[in-house]
């Protein structure tokens, strides 16, 4: 995987940065880390820059978070409760629990966008609740593209700042993504257990 996103990167330059960070979003398993460091180390050795590196990769990702709020938009809550009502009993779900789960996304959605752009494989997956909910497309954008921003700007830098030891800090981010990963799976593990409590008191 490395190896072909390194390749084209030196094959296609600052279209190569824009495809693969698109992709990126589209298919999260594609590590940005790898992208946007090895970027930051290309402006050492090529005609790249940083400015260029990371306005391509920020225009890809703002690419890919659009298409995938087009796949959210797709599903409404009219959609999903049609689901609901015919594998509810199965899920353990009623059209009142996603009314709620959906009200929860439309009061925190504003920071839920920007603040998850920061986590490895969810800044790509929030974009489909997104427009799930209909939240704001403009909002939608301005939010994504400044989490976006910050996440690219900072491994950029640092790739240019490390140079040809890049891969270093892509093994550093790998830790930081499997301890966000525990992170988020303790907080499902609790919702789960405060869920399930609630439940059997009513």
């Amino acid at each position: 995987m490395e190896n072909w996103i390194t390749d084209m990167m030196n094959d296609f330059g600052y279209l190569g940065v824009f495809l693969l960070i698109a992709l990126e979003n589209l298919f999260p398993p594609i590590p940005s880390e790898v992208i946007l460091t090895f970027g930051g180390f290309m402006t050492t050795y090529t005609g790249m820059t940083i400015a260029g590196v990371v306005v391509a990769s920020t225009i890809g990702s703002v690419t890919g978070a659009v298409a995938l709020y087009f796949v959210g938009y797709l599903i409404d809550v009219t959609r999903m409760e049609k689901i609901i009502n015919r594998w509810g009993r199965i899920l353990r779900l009623t059209n009142d629990d996603v009314r709620k789960a959906y009200g929860w996304f439309e009061k925190y959605g504003v920071w839920t966008v920007f603040l998850c752009r920061l986590i490895p494989l969810i800044r790509s997956l929030i974009s489909i609740p997104a427009g799930s909910t209909r939240m704001n497309f403009w909002l939608f954008i301005a939010l994504t593209t400044l989490g976006s921003l910050i996440w690219n700007v900072l491994l950029v830098n640092v790739g240019a700042a490390v140079g040809a030891s890049w891969e270093t800090i892509v093994g550093y981010m790998d830790i930081y993504s499997n301890v966000v990963y525990a992170l988020l799976a303790l907080g499902v593990v609790i919702a789960l257990v405060w869920f399930i409590r609630k439940r059997k008191k009513v």
